[in-house]
């Protein structure tokens, strides 16, 4: 197995994970018949720009780029503050004081609201850091899931479901919530470390079967690997694993694609998006699993460049890739 903790993996995950973002938000919260309609039979099959020429992100994105900035603070509550960064992006003056400052703010685009989750914004705006001992709520919606990729590239494979956990419970108390995200983390960091896709997806399983409230989980990553193989259309089989509104079921449709195109990116985030459900959170979560996979060089350049703050991004999987590495300075660019 070859090693994938490389820059050209940090920087396909989280531009993998932008392109999905972006292809399922024009069609996120419209059903599969509308789609069609307005995007023809196959469905949605290109990025759509705005009056800018750029295809936007979503509050997944910005989420995820927020986990990373919060890992590279080295800071032991770094990514809620960072959290706390992101809910003032989205307009909310809270009065919780944040120790530390993220360069992230200061990005006018970053303050677009693009149907931030409300679970994520009450839970921030509450005050209170969730957590699996103390849960928030009672939510497993897939706000938890989708933003927590950097601790797959960052964290070796069994710290990563821990922080992915961790990271989720702030905002997420539902057993599903923070162990479907553990379990995302765990998949990029077995991806990471040089699994091939089928025997990360394994490996994820039997992690989880050390938890009986993910039992839901594996029931639907199970169903995923199956309809994988099977001839079922894709549009049939992401019906049978549900919407992607929650996060056990965002997990499944994401791996189902991802599995079923693992050698074709593009392939793989149409199927993903192209449903009734939460079209780019699922989009961003195959395009992070098979970014990680491809790695950055093999995503087409023409899809690249259409990416909203495509070089922010960049950025900040080089800050995370260079803290990996111990090569950045003491004081981090992101935080001063």
């Amino acid at each position: 197995m070859s090693n994938k903790r490389n820059q050209d993996s940090f920087r396909g995950c989280l531009i993998g994970g932008a392109i999905g973002d972006a292809l399922g938000w024009p069609v996120e919260f419209h059903s599969l018949r509308e789609v069609k309609i307005k995007y023809g039979e196959n469905g949605i099959q290109e990025l759509i720009v705005n009056q800018k020429g750029v295809a936007e992100i979503t509050d997944d994105t910005q989420l995820t780029l927020f986990t990373a900035a919060g890992i590279v603070s080295d800071e032991p509550v770094g990514v809620y503050c960072s959290y706390l960064h992101w809910l003032k992006t989205q307009g909310f003056n809270t009065n919780i004081k944040v120790k530390i400052d993220c360069w992230l703010v200061n990005v006018p685009e970053m303050h677009a609201r693009r149907s931030p989750g409300i679970t994520c914004l009450k839970a921030l705006q509450s005050g209170q850091c969730g957590s699996v001992t103390s849960p928030i709520n009672d939510s497993k919606g897939c706000g938890g899931v989708m933003r927590v990729a950097p601790a797959g590239l960052f964290f070796p494979i069994e710290e990563a479901f821990k922080k992915g956990v961790e990271y989720a419970a702030i905002t997420h108390g539902h057993p599903l919530g923070y162990l479907s995200a553990g379990a995302f983390s765990y998949l990029i960091a077995t991806i990471m470390e040089g699994y091939p896709l089928a025997l990360a997806v394994d490996n994820t399983l039997q992690k989880l079967s050390g938890y009986p409230e993910a039992k839901e989980c594996i029931v639907k990553i199970e169903q995923a690997k199956e309809l994988a193989k099977s001839d079922i259309q894709s549009e049939e089989a992401i019906k049978r694993l549900g919407l992607g509104w929650v996060s056990e079921e965002a997990l499944a449709i994401a791996l189902y694609s991802a599995l079923k195109y693992q050698n074709n990116f593009i392939s793989a985030l149409k199927a993903a998006v192209n449903h009734d459900g939460d079209s780019d959170s699922t989009g961003s979560i195959t395009g992070n699993i098979l970014g990680a996979l491809q790695g950055f060089n093999r995503i087409p350049k023409s899809w690249l460049d259409k990416i909203e703050l495509k070089d922010v991004i960049l950025q900040v999987a080089d800050e995370l890739w260079m803290k990996y590495n111990e090569t950045t300075d003491q004081t981090s660019r992101f935080f001063h």
